[in-house]
């Protein structure tokens, strides 16, 4: 038995803050967007490396405030790169966490929450 990749779906709603936040911000690429009709919800996929999001406007697609965690091997780069982009509304500081790891946490503007973290060293 084997279980494949995990893609999240995280809740959106505004098209432009999105895309401010997710690719302006964050630095992810749009791959794919889809609409049934002009004027329905959008469903996309966002990447960055080996990281897929799907973000939806979809009622009932997934719950504002939802948390997930990103493992990163460069998170120290990826904390300097957010902060030269000056983004008034996130200004992301790397935390030590008791379980060993580095984690900097990131609220979306739909409150969900992306944390950002290193690999524990065990």
């Amino acid at each position: 038995m084997s279980f494949g990749k995990t893609t999240p779906i995280l809740r959106i709603f505004d098209e432009a803050k999105a895309v401010e936040f997710y690719v302006d911000f964050l630095g992810f690429k749009i791959d794919w967007q889809h609409r049934f009709e002009a004027n329905f919800p959008l469903y996309l996929q966002v990447s960055r490396g080996e990281c897929v999001l799907h973000l939806s406007e979809h009622h009932g697609d997934a719950c504002p405030g939802s948390a997930l965690r990103i493992e990163t091997d460069e998170l120290e780069a990826f904390q300097q790169q957010l902060m030269a982009k000056d983004y008034k509304f996130s200004h992301p500081q790397i935390q030590a966490m008791p379980w060993g790891s580095q984690d900097m946490t990131i609220a979306d503007p739909f409150g969900n929450r992306l944390v950002f973290t290193n690999a524990i060293s065990l």
